[in-house]
């Protein structure tokens, strides 16, 4: 979607920053420590999302297919599937605040880092 917006101006001023130019970003976007926020990411990122698609389809299998399984009483009325079920829900959960963790000690260190020099001008 194009806009006639003209392009922002090389200082913000509401707050004095100095805006970094467009060759400024293309440089850290192919620099070291950018392509290690990246890698560091995604390595965490990927395989978890692989990992709860994964579970998520078993999960949908068998209650497409194993329905025998998936209606087995566990204890009173609570059988299989609402037991995976409702660990669908707890690892979504545990997930986001697994990554939560992951970020503010990997990626956000390493985020700040780049901001900083990048609108210290360093």
């Amino acid at each position: 979607m194009a806009t006639d917006a003209p392009p922002p101006q090389k200082g913000d001023p509401g707050t004095g920053r100095i805006l970094p130019s467009t060759e400024e970003f293309v440089a850290a976007q192919e620099s070291a420590e950018f392509a290690e926020l990246r890698r560091a990411h995604r390595s965490f990122a990927f395989p978890l999302t692989v990992a709860f698609i994964a579970w998520y389809l078993v999960y949908v299998l068998l209650s497409n297919y194993a329905g025998d399984f998936m209606g087995t009483k566990l204890f009173g009325n609570i059988n299989v599937a609402l037991v995976l079920g409702l660990a669908q829900f707890l690892t979504t959960f545990l997930i986001a605040w697994w990554y939560s963790r992951y970020s503010a000690a990997k990626l956000d260190p390493k985020a700040e880092a780049i901001k900083s020099r990048m609108e210290g001008g360093a």
